[in-house]
């Protein structure tokens, strides 16, 4: 194509925003590019915008910048937008970690499941679903993505609730699958997977090399050598025959009755293991150097330009795949049209075709009933997440509690809830 433009929202995310426009000025697929970022905090905004600037500089590379913040001066004429927000920032997600600790619940992450999960999707989902329906209102067309979390409520929410059709993408089943490769020493290049779940509690059911079924070898290579890290994800992979991404810092999440008070392998989850609150320090500190370098008082970092490994690696060669109609098959985030046994429009992380007829989930073979077991729990704990994110309904976010499990009894949930809704307040509107 001649051109194509390129909308960010939530551009404040400045390491996402770099990557992305590295992988964007490395590729052929278009002449000239313009690069709108959009962000509703303007220190963030400049930060964003000051770093892709430099970056584009140093090329001398074919780029507009645009920079509002309100996405409504962005839109029109954009071909592919990109949602990249945090509501709350940080700062929420540290309260994420925080308020479920106080009623024994500890978790590696928090963006998914257990309360840190659900406690976020109901701040993303309502401005999530603005965005949707300025973007089919100004973009008519244009290819959306998602790499907010929690993925699946997301995606779900915006295509139940909008005419606006959302992909959501992660990298995750990518990286499980060199691990895999790498477990047995076999190039990943060389292996071929085939996959189906929620996104990161996705269960890869084949492992081939050139035809060669290659889950033999890797059971041999975990008889003789059992692994010490990632012990959770192997029992998975020992009971449903089946190996989940993202590994256990994501997959533990959704069994807390296997963790009970955070107990892995008897070490405290986000504490003595995947320390959570360190790392979303370690994101502040990341962030001042990102400004730094974005006002110039730094050097921007030696690899910044080049394509490296990371959560923006697949949006721009699915964009080429689509533009070009080559019909390259990528992990996506979809809603479900072709799995038996899962319902109609839950969004399933699956091989997703990116063509010029837009993202074209394929067609599996049938799942393992324990497989497809696990994944249905897990999806319809998100429909309910959902639902209490859409209306507001307290006793349906009590529900969503109870059904995660991170939680057993009423009680706890509706305190649970309170104490949620309490450090969120200003963020959740629908609850007000």
């Amino acid at each position: 194509m001649d051109s194509l433009k390129i909308v960010m929202i939530g551009a404040g995310s400045a390491s996402f925003t770099a990557g992305l426009v590295a992988d964007l000025l490395a590729s052929k697929m278009a002449d000239s590019y313009t690069v709108a970022l959009c962000d509703i905090d303007q220190r963030a905004l400049d930060v964003a915008h000051g770093l892709t600037r430099r970056m584009v500089e140093q090329l001398d590379a074919p780029v507009t910048l645009e920079a509002s913040l309100d996405r409504r001066d962005l839109l029109p004429g954009a071909q592919a937008v990109v949602t990249t927000i945090a509501v709350g920032g940080r700062r929420g997600w540290e309260a994420d970690i925080k308020v479920p600790r106080q009623h024994g619940i500890y978790q590696p992450v928090g963006d998914t499941v257990m309360a840190g999960g659900i406690s976020r999707a109901l701040r993303q989902i309502p401005p999530m679903l603005d965005i949707a329906n300025d973007v089919h209102r100004l973009a008519p067309g244009a290819w959306f993505f998602n790499y907010a979390n929690p993925m699946a409520a997301i995606c779900r929410a915006v295509n139940k609730a909008t005419p606006q059709r959302l992909i959501g993408l992660c990298h995750g089943v990518q990286g499980t699958h060199r691990y895999l490769a790498s477990f047995i020493g076999v190039p990943a290049e060389e292996t071929s997977i085939l996959y189906c779940g929620m996104n990161h509690l996705t269960f890869i059911t084949e492992f081939r090399r050139q035809g060669e079924d290659l889950w033999p070898r890797v059971r041999a290579k975990l008889q003789a050598e059992p692994p010490t890290e990632d012990r959770f994800s192997w029992e998975l992979f020992e009971t449903y025959g089946a190996f989940p991404a993202v590994l256990d810092r994501h997959v533990t999440e959704f069994f807390p009755e296997r963790i009970p008070g955070g107990n892995y392998y008897g070490q405290l989850i986000g504490v003595d293991t995947w320390n959570i609150l360190e790392a979303i320090e370690g994101g502040d500190a990341r962030y001042a150097k990102m400004a730094a370098m974005a006002e110039g008082t730094e050097p921007l970092e030696e690899g910044l330009l080049q394509r490296t490994l990371g959560e923006h690696e697949s949006l721009i060669p699915i964009l080429e795949s689509m533009a070009a109609d080559q019909q390259a098959l990528f992990p996506m985030n979809a809603p479900n049209e072709t799995v038996a046994g899962i319902p109609t429009g839950f969004v399933l992380e699956m091989p997703t075709v990116a063509s010029r007829a837009g993202c074209v989930p394929i067609a599996l073979p049938p799942l393992p009933p324990g497989v497809l077991a696990v994944i249905n729990e897990a999806l319809w704990g998100v429909e309910i997440t959902v639902e209490a994110a859409l209306t507001g309904d307290y006793d349906t976010l009590v529900q969503a509690l109870l059904f995660d499990r991170c939680v057993t009894e009423l009680s706890a949930a509706r305190k649970l809830a309170d104490d949620l809704l309490a450090a969120h307040r200003e963020h959740l509107p629908q609850f007000a």
